[in-house]
């Protein structure tokens, strides 16, 4: 497909949000997907679509685009699928209700450009999930979290074959040593990869008595994660290569991190921009005042002009939060309101009495 930009596919800006990118995907898989739209062009529409989500959803391969364009992205310089070095399996488990939560990922493979060779494709290991909590603070500049995480790894004495030392395997018998079987999914008839071999072609005659043949053992690690600077609520990271070891020695799967953020006692946040409130006492909002405002960074004066009303907004420009991919960083919005004492001292009460008076006097003028 011709190497259009994929936020200009997807119809989103640059500084686009994961869940801006996200929901802009949707709306175009339910207009594009091939089950629904039979118009020419439309699964190519849908390949496009599915391409621009993949790189933009992975922080590390948008990062990667926005610097180098096309040639920083996996796949585009060797001249293969766009689609190598990516996990469709996480791609559509995002949207059960779009693509259907019982689809194999199968299916999408070869219609997205990974069947029709007649290769054998190596069947990753199976994804794993996690999520931990950050603070506000700590999205200013990033974090650590070190997960405890049990995955199967290859088996040591088998090195991952799934063969007993000394032992062969055979052609699959299911596939003929194709490593592929032809299916009937919906309006398609694709290839998709054997059940049986997993798509190797070979199949194990004498299994390792270590991991019965699945060339894995179950093991838990210490994994760090580092969770950049800007990161937004709900956002993922993909740590390549650190889920499930794949059967008989093929590739691992991912580690996907979902962040969560914790609520502050002091700002709200709405994207890169923060929000506060500060109470004023009536006579600062009818004169006038200085004021300070405690930041992300530590505090910022504030002119608060004479005759100020209450639910006022005032906005400190670069003052919000850095944006996950650079750039300008965002605002923090100072809402104030007049402030009533809950006790009133004597002579505030005279004071008050007194303004009182004036103002009676004002309103029958």
């Amino acid at each position: 497909m011709a190497e259009r930009d994929y936020y200009e596919v997807l119809g989103v800006g640059r500084e686009a949000s994961d869940s801006d990118i996200k929901s802009a995907y949707r709306k175009l898989a339910l207009k594009f997907h091939p089950d629904r739209n039979k118009e020419p062009g439309a699964d190519e529409k849908f390949k496009e679509a599915t391409e621009a989500y993949a790189i933009l959803s992975d922080s590390g391969k948008r990062q990667a685009y926005d610097q180098f364009g096309h040639a920083g992205v996996t796949g585009r310089a060797g001249g293969g699928s766009p689609f190598e070095g990516i996990d469709l399996e996480q791609v559509f488990s995002q949207f059960g209700d779009v693509f259907g939560r019982g689809r194999s990922s199968g299916f999408f493979e070869d219609l997205l450009g990974f069947g029709g060779g007649g290769g054998r494709k190596a069947r990753r290991g199976r994804s794993l999930r996690a999520a931990v909590e950050i603070s506000l603070e700590e999205v200013m500049e990033g974090a650590e979290r070190t997960l405890a995480v049990k995955r199967e790894e290859s088996c040591n004495p088998c090195k991952g074959s799934g063969a007993a030392p000394g032992s062969t395997t055979e052609s699959c018998p299911t596939c003929n040593g194709r490593g592929q079987v032809h299916q009937q999914q919906g309006f398609f008839a694709v290839r998709t990869s054997c059940p049986r071999c997993k798509g190797g072609g070979k199949v194990v005659t004498k299994p390792c008595g270590a991991c019965r043949g699945s060339g894995r053992e179950s093991v838990r690690r210490e994994i760090t994660v580092k969770i950049p600077a800007g990161i937004e609520d709900g956002s993922q990271v993909r740590l390549g290569g650190e889920g499930d070891a794949g059967e008989q020695g093929n590739p691992s799967g991912d580690l996907f991190v979902e962040i969560h953020i914790g609520e502050h006692d002091r700002f709200h946040r709405e994207g890169q921009d923060l929000y506060t409130e500060i109470p004023l006492s009536y006579s600062q909002a009818c004169l006038g005042d200085k004021i300070t405002v405690l930041t992300m960074d530590g505090e910022a004066r504030m002119t608060i002009p004479a005759g100020t009303p209450t639910g006022k907004l005032f906005r400190l420009k670069t003052q919000g939060l850095p944006r996950l991919h650079g750039g300008r960083r965002g605002d923090l919005f100072v809402r104030v309101y007049v402030h009533v004492p809950d006790k009133i001292l004597g002579d505030e009460k005279k004071l008050l009495k007194a303004l009182a008076e004036l103002e009676k006097d004002r309103s029958q003028a």
